[in-house]
């Protein structure tokens, strides 16, 4: 069963730039937008972005995200959350030992709305 992740419903809200079907991006456009596509192209960090956009809530404990199904040590997931972080598509707030971590949707919706060609 097939799930639309919330967070790209709109494709374009939040959109920094027209889609690129309408206008071509410039350098100063493409840099973070090649960062945030790249964070997206490892498929843990796919993976743990669905899994922080999906949490009920809308945010989601790292202790939630470690071990489980990844297969990687937390150190490694720790490793792609801040890669996630740095690339600006998610957020964290540590409270008292964990962080908890939640989707940065206007990004994820201007994501959306660069690859819409319609």
């Amino acid at each position: 069963m097939s799930k639309q992740l919330p967070v790209l419903e709109s494709p374009t809200a939040g959109s920094c730039c027209a889609p690129i079907a309408e206008e071509a991006l410039d350098a100063v456009q493409a840099a973070p937008l090649a960062q945030q596509f790249k964070a997206l192209g490892d498929p843990i960090r796919l993976r743990l972005l669905s899994r922080i956009t999906a949490a009920p809530g809308g945010e989601i404990c790292v202790c939630d995200l470690t071990g489980g199904d990844f297969q990687v040590t937390p150190p490694t997931i720790s490793h792609h959350l801040k890669i996630l972080r740095e690339a600006g598509l998610i957020t964290g707030e540590r409270r008292g030992t964990w962080v908890y971590y939640r989707p940065v949707t206007d990004v994820l919706k201007g994501l959306s709305g660069i690859l819409a060609g319609q």
